[in-house]
């Protein structure tokens, strides 16, 4: 694409890089001094603090039974369990939804993260809960791979790569032989190592393949993957005559957050408060000390139990008195960055098929929005909208900082796409990249059996939800079993009983 047709193309940029404010505790000055002036940007304060800025914390101006620190997924599914309770919902972003968050253009919702679940998760039956029908998504994943769309890849389509002979045989032997491995006499084993033990003796492409899709669904590729997740996928997903069980909603699974907030906000609207940034929370012996910054003014609640829905690179920051071990294994869990380029058309240029995989490119796959409205009758499509998953690396992350450096990702991304198939070469009316800077959690060896179990074990009266807490790969399900997990066990602590004893569980 020349340059002269590309600066006809508008270009948005949104969403914070910093998921929340890493504080320091030891930063804090005595009950004395003023809030210093902020203007507001989400980054601003944690930049501050990172600067060596000093805050007060204020004396306690409201009571609550439960705080929950996040407004994702997993906060609000902690408020809608606790509808009956006196709780304070806080989210450092103007908006609820996290990772599962819904963007719209005119009218036409796209993803900016989370994109399905399956019928077997516990999501399934919490968004009939609360009013949402999943939508079927019935269709296999595909693959574009040398210009070709081979579809439901890792079924019939073996038998069409576009590659030589052996290749081919290569990738058939490989699932043969995945699809043998008994999941449960090996799970130890097989959480433990890293995938590419198991590839060894096949072609190259397999593993370019597994390269490229691992770092879309839990956060790495296969040198740093746990062995489990990929050969999970392939015995649960990929069965012979297995139907596609997964569903969805146009704009992914922000569908639910956005659900949540309908329900929650018209009766608890004084009780969730966006745009507060945490910066500490201070365990006593009657109550937990909460202060966060809301505008220019720093605030102190405190409450009877407090639930951190927040990533654990951000809770092990701001929650005093962690044990050791336990913030050591949070320590121990890394983030990728991740944006999500939307390319919007305003003609078809790709209904083909649900989620394709595209091996080589900036992008690891896209996504076609309204995938499971667009046979409905009478719908028409008026806008072609493909959510690109754009996951980075670790040391990347500094592109997503600045405007400049988000739009040149979105641009190489749209540079890919239009190299991708005939017919690709297509100029979109605009390109919206929603940038994250640690969204998603690698899932290396012992993450799930070694380092989660101990991450989540609950202090006295502080209980830890979001889905890193669960495992072994970052979902939405994930993040509703954490709250489902973390109300429990405050609502134990409310009815009087002690948290449960620590486990003697040791991080690698």
């Amino acid at each position: 694409m020349s340059t002269n047709r590309r600066d006809f193309i508008k270009f948005v940029v949104a969403g914070s890089v910093a998921a929340g404010c890493p504080v320091d505790l030891s930063l804090f000055a005595a009950e004395t001094g003023s809030a210093p002036a902020v203007d507001g940007e989400d980054n601003k304060i944690c930049h501050q603090v990172r600067d060596g800025k000093v805050f007060s914390r204020p004396a306690v101006s409201a009571r609550h039974d439960v705080v929950i620190v996040g407004g994702g997924v997993s906060g609000l599914s902690a408020a809608y369990l606790l509808r009956h309770r006196d709780f304070l919902l806080l989210e450092k972003e103007p908006h609820w939804g996290g990772n599962a968050y819904i963007m719209e253009f005119q009218g036409n919702a796209y993803a900016t993260g989370s994109a399905f679940l399956e019928k077997s998760e516990n999501t399934f039956s919490f968004a009939r809960e609360i009013g949402l029908e999943p939508l079927p998504i019935n269709n296999w994943d595909g693959s574009i791979l040398k210009g070709e769309f081979i579809p439901d890849f890792w079924g019939e389509g073996l038998n069409h790569l576009p590659y030589p002979a052996m290749v081919r045989e290569g990738f058939k032997r490989f699932k043969k032989e995945m699809l043998a491995i008994d999941m449960q006499k090996r799970r130890t084993e097989l959480f433990s190592v890293p995938f590419t033990n198991f590839l060894k003796g096949y072609p190259e492409e397999i593993k370019q393949w597994w390269d490229n899709y691992g770092p879309s669904n839990w956060g790495v590729a296969s040198d740093d993957s746990a062995a489990a997740l990929p050969v999970y996928e392939l015995q649960n997903t990929w069965l012979a005559d297995k139907q596609d069980e997964r569903y969805t909603w146009p704009g992914g699974l922000g569908a639910i957050t956005r659900k949540l907030a309908e329900i929650l906000h018209p009766k608890f609207a004084e009780r969730m408060q966006a745009g507060a940034t945490i910066v500490a929370v201070v365990p006593g012996k009657s109550d937990v000390q909460v202060t966060y910054m809301q505008g220019t003014e720093l605030k102190t609640v405190a409450a009877k139990a407090v639930i951190m829905a927040t990533p654990k690179f951000i809770t092990r920051r701001i929650v005093e008195g962690i044990p050791e071990k336990q913030s050591d294994a949070m320590h121990q869990i890394r983030y990728i960055p991740y944006p999500v380029v939307n390319l919007i058309f305003d003609k078809p240029v790709f209904n083909k098929g649900y989620d394709t995989w595209c091996p080589g490119n900036t992008f690891t796959d896209f996504i076609v929005a309204d995938w499971t409205i667009r046979n409905q009758p009478g719908y028409q499509q008026k806008y072609n909208i493909l959510s690109c998953y754009t996951p980075m690396h670790e040391e990347d992350r500094g592109y997503l900082l600045t405007e400049i450096s988000a739009r040149k990702i979105a641009q190489n991304v749209l540079r890919d796409f239009q190299k991708l198939f005939p017919g690709s070469n297509v100029d979109p009316v605009e390109v919206h990249i929603y940038r994250r800077g640690h969204p998603l959690y690698m899932s290396t060896p012992k993450l799930f059996t070694e380092i989660q179990p101990l991450v989540r074990q609950a202090m006295d009266r502080v209980f830890f939800a979001n889905t890193d807490s669960e495992g072994p790969v970052s979902t939405t399900s994930g993040g509703i079993a954490a709250a489902q997990r973390a109300v429990k066990e405050a609502e134990d602590r409310l009815a009087g009983k002690p948290a449960p004893k620590r486990t003697a569980v040791v991080a690698g």
